[in-house]
This record gives structure tokens, C-alpha cells and sequence, in this order.
């Protein structure tokens, strides 16, 4: 086996929106010759796998919040317990780096990192999410994805953009197809690591307002919690419109990359996504996002021609029914939207980040990085 140049820990949330800029950070330093394990908690297992290594080190962790002070005690004790854990991790593996990637499983190891290692945080979202607000003022550098160089830590802040994965790279390499006229019409739904409650209850029906020939086009991929999965099958069935529903697609970017229109909510990595594959998207956000994180992040493929924010309460059935009727119906509006999203796009984020990584691990400032 090839020596390397030595471990760069990353550590990163259990979550699909925290893991997905992990991996692709992971495989663009495995490429460059680093040994890369990855800190995370018990929900990564269905993630994890697509890592470079299977080195997997399970950090337990908690989120301290909430008015139940059992629970409030319960959580610090985890997090005591990730704290020792991280100790021992590091003390074995001596990284050159330690950079993480948000979510509470972070605190542990990067704040045990801190002052011993260099330490890199990244931070998806254009507001800090509060594992990252933590953790900020202790790393040597903050990259973002939608995060500006503005405030105190303005001189840490390196605006690199969000990593994407791999699969997300190869599905960028797919042009936008047009909708041929009275050819099939291709929608791709899903609202997060595990799909959106309201896009099972609104979109189906949405779809049943549709004019009869616009929904005979209708090819729909759309993500449903396991407890919506049946129903929402059934109520396809019942509309006679071709529909794949699952909890999970392991596939998802080729399918997007295959749609004429995305529906989603608008995560960091999802808003990063639709943007680098290049395809038209409504963004839903989360209205009950910490900071309002998500809407802030669909702001910026809105202001570039690429997507139509839509906040959840001004939408029902027939508002969403309006909206797939005029958009399906106007292919040049749509080749345009997608256009306007590959533009937004930031496939050379994932090289800037390792890049940041590497000058970090080496000894530099995040300032001198910026200035050189």
C-alpha cells in the first residue's frame, strides 16, 4: 500500500445534508493522497458506505436543548462521554487536520481538536447553524458554502461554496433536455434525508387538479416518509400517472438530472445540488428552520434566475396544481431557469475546499490562504 501524507479527521452529523459535502471532500483528498476517516454518529451506517475509507469512528452525541432538565442532563452527559471518546481518537490517529461539517456529532472532536490540531469547520448554510456558532471562535478557519467573509470572524471566513458528491459531479455531466412538445414530462420531488410530510399531502393532489393532458405526461419521482409511502403510491395508482415513491433513492442525483423540474426543500447541499446539475427548481424551505437557514439559501438560486421560492403557507393543492401547469407548460421558461441554476453552480467548490484543508493541515492561517 502507498505511504500518505498523513490523516485528515472529518467529522460531520448523521444526516444526509451534513455527510454528502463530507464524502465529496473525502474522496478529493483521498485522491491527493490522504488517509481520511470519518467521526459521525450511529445514523451514518446508510450513508457512510460511499466514503473512501470505511474507517468509520462512532461519536455519541446530543443536542442540549429543550425545557425538560432530564433530558437537558441526559444530553450533556452523552456529550461528555463523546468528549472522552474524541480524546482517545485523536491521541491514537494524530491527524494533521480535523475539519467538520456541522450537526452536534462535530462538538466533540473539534473542540477537543482545538488549540492541539488545526481545525477547519465548513458551514453549508448563509446562517450558522449552532453546532458551527459553538464551535467558531475556537477553529483555525470557516469555510462556507452560502456563509459571506463578513463580521468578527471575517479574517477566518474562506467563501469555497458547497462540496458535492461524486454522483453529483457524473449527474452534472447530463444537459438539461427540453420538453419535447406532447413528449413526457419528467418531476422529481423530495424534501430531505426523509422526504416531507407535505409533499405527500399536497402534491398528489396537486397533481389530480392538473389539466387531464399535462397529467398524462407525467413521469414523477418523488421521496415519501415510510409512513406516506403506501398512500401517496395509491393515490398515483388511482390518478393513472406513472410514480416511483420511496423513503430513500440511493440514485438521486441521476434522477435529477433526468427531471425537467425539481420540487424540494432547500437544504445547503440540495440548494448546491440542483444548482451544479443545472435544472429548474420550485424550493419549498423548511418553516421551521433554525435561523430561517433554509430560506436564505433558496434567496440565492431565486436572485440567479434558477428556482421560485415558495413559502410553505401560501401553498396548497391548487396553488401547487397552478404551478406545474405554467412552469410544464413553458419549456423555454424552464430551459432558461436551468440554465441560470448551472451558472449558480460551484463544481470546483470541493478543489477549493481541499485546497483550504491542505493549507490549514501545513500550518497556514485561513487569512494567508486568502491572500496568496
Amino acid at each position: 500500500m502507498a505511504e500518505t501524507k498523513g490523516t485528515i479527521l472529518i467529522s460531520a452529523g448523521g444526516t444526509g445534508g451534513h455527510l454528502f459535502p463530507a464524502e465529496a471532500l473525502a474522496h478529493e483528498l483521498k485522491a491527493r493522497g490522504w488517509s481520511v476517516p470519518l467521526a459521525t454518529d450511529a445514523r451514518a451506517a446508510r450513508y457512510a458506505e460511499r466514503f473512501p475509507e470505511d474507517k468509520l469512528h462512532v461519536i455519541q452525541s446530543a443536542t442540549p436543548s429543550g425545557k425538560n432538565p432530564f433530558r437537558l442532563i441526559g444530553a450533556i452527559w452523552t456529550l461528555f462521554k463523546g468528549f472522552r471518546q474524541s480524546s482517545v481518537l485523536l491521541k491514537i490517529m494524530k491527524p494533521k487536520a480535523v475539519v467538520g461539517f456541522g450537526g452536534y456529532p462535530t462538538v466533540p472532536p473539534l473542540f477537543t481538536a482545538s488549540g492541539a490540531f488545526p481545525t477547519v469547520i465548513h458551514e453549508q448554510n448563509a446562517v450558522m447553524g449552532r453546532a458551527n456558532k459553538m464551535l467558531s471562535g475556537r477553529v483555525t478557519a470557516i469555510a462556507g458554502g452560502f456563509l459571506k467573509a463578513e463580521g468578527p470572524l471575517a479574517d477566518r471566513i474562506v467563501e469555497t461554496g458547497n462540496p458535492v458528491r461524486p454522483a453529483v459531479i457524473a449527474a452534472s455531466q447530463t444537459p438539461y433536455v427540453t420538453p419535447a412538445k406532447q413528449g413526457r414530462l419528467r418531476l422529481v420531488i423530495f424534501g430531505g434525508s426523509q422526504g416531507a410530510r407535505f409533499f405527500s399531502d399536497t402534491v398528489p393532489e396537486a397533481i389530480a387538479l392538473m389539466p387531464p393532458d399535462l397529467r398524462g405526461r407525467l413521469e414523477i419521482v418523488q421521496q415519501a416518509r415510510p409512513e406516506d409511502e403506501e398512500r401517496v403510491k395509491a393515490r398515483y395508482a388511482e390518478l393513472g400517472v406513472s410514480a416511483q415513491v420511496s423513503p430513500f433513492f440511493s440514485d438521486l442525483p441521476a434522477k435529477i438530472a433526468m427531471a425537467h423540474l425539481v420540487m424540494s426543500r432547500s437544504g445547503a447541499s440540495t440548494v448546491s445540488e440542483i444548482a451544479a446539475i443545472g435544472r429548474p427548481a420550485i424550493l419549498v424551505p423548511y418553516p421551521h428552520a433554525l435561523d430561517h437557514d433554509q430560506a436564505a439559501n433558496a434567496a440565492a438560486l431565486e436572485t440567479a434566475g434558477g428556482a421560485l421560492v415558495c413559502h410553505q403557507d401560501t401553498l396548497d393543492a391548487e396553488a401547487v396544481a397552478a404551478l406545474f401547469t405554467e412552469l410544464l407548460g413553458d419549456p423555454a421558461r424552464l430551459e432558461a431557469m436551468a440554465n441560470a441554476a448551472r451558472k449558480a453552480g460551484k463544481p470546483e467548490a470541493t478543489a477549493l475546499l481541499a485546497d483550504l484543508v491542505e493549507a490549514i493541515a501545513s500550518g497556514q492561517t485561513a487569512a494567508a490562504f486568502k491572500a496568496r
